[in-house]
């Protein structure tokens, strides 16, 4: 039962890929808001991350970010139809990329696509993976008709390596070696036991150290990859690759990136993923802040 109903809800997610875009816009508008009054648990996850790293802004302002976030989200769900679906020639239309160029390394070195999670994401890595043959960690679904949906649209246009986050860094070191380049997540939180404690906007958050690790085993240049949601598309912004990374120490290289990252938050806040419970994790002694 719960099979047939999963290939009926594909098969109108396949329906909505021939939209106009500014239609699918349109609908996700009106999902979005729906979702902000009806997806209470996850309105008051999104409140409370904005609290905790907005704290200035007033109460009122909190909220018409969060809505609007929702809506970026709802949007950008809605369009991962045109990645899963679309022509290559209306992709390309609709997400473009700047710096392309900075993805091949001249020195031949390997290269990490630091992609924090901002609502485009998915978007961007469709795009890019045009360019480039990446690898990236990819969470097994428990649904299985969606499990291959999203494995197949992770897919398409490259032969990409999805790897079981479980699967640990030798995977990720043997990919890089042999000329991948890593798609690489770095702001979610998996607990204690992979994890350290470093600022987000003042907020200490269970980050992984991974990057910094990475780079100094393999030389790799890390190139921050930015996907913006825009009214007719979608913008990459592909940036210079990081100097003087990694810095002195794994702990000061971490809390780099989440600076960086706030940085990027700061540009297109309501796109940045506050459905996520960010400081899930806690140092010991300190309080919980979700219910």
């Amino acid at each position: 039962m719960k099979v047939a109903f999963s290939c009926l809800l594909v098969a109108f997610l396949w329906l909505l890929h021939w939209l106009p875009l500014p239609v699918l816009r349109a609908l996700g508008r009106g999902l979005g808001r729906l979702l902000f009054v009806l997806a209470r648990a996850r309105r008051e996850i999104t409140l409370t991350n904005l609290r905790l790293c907005f704290p200035e802004l007033p109460q009122a302002e909190r909220e018409k970010l969060a809505r609007a976030h929702f809506v970026a989200f709802s949007r950008a769900v809605l369009d991962r139809t045109l990645g899963w679906w679309a022509s290559k020639e209306r992709l390309e239309h609709i997400i473009r990329v700047t710096g392309v160029e900075r993805l091949n390394d001249p020195g031949g070195r390997p290269v990490i696509m630091l992609c924090p999670h901002f609502v485009g994401l998915d978007a961007g890595a469709t795009r890019l993976s045009m360019f480039v043959t990446a690898c990236s960690v990819y969470s097994k679904q428990k649904n299985p008709v969606f499990d291959k949906l999203l494995y197949d649209g992770r897919k398409r246009f490259s032969d990409t390596i999805l790897l079981s986050r479980h699967e640990g860094m030798r995977r990720i070191l043997k990919a890089l070696k042999d000329g991948y380049q890593f798609y690489y997540l770095p702001d979610m939180d998996f607990g204690r036991k992979e994890s350290i404690f470093v600022p987000f906007f003042g907020v200490q958050a269970a980050t992984i150290p991974a990057l910094s690790r990475l780079v100094r085993l393999t030389g790799a240049r890390v190139v921050p990859c930015i996907t913006r949601q825009v009214p007719d598309g979608y913008e990459v912004e592909v940036m210079p690759p990081w100097e003087n990374y990694p810095g002195e120490s794994v702990e000061a290289d971490t809390a780099f990136v989440n600076r960086f990252i706030e940085g990027q938050v700061l540009r297109m806040p309501e796109q940045y993923f506050w459905l996520h419970k960010r400081f899930k994790t806690r140092p010991p002694g300190e309080q919980r802040f979700y219910k």
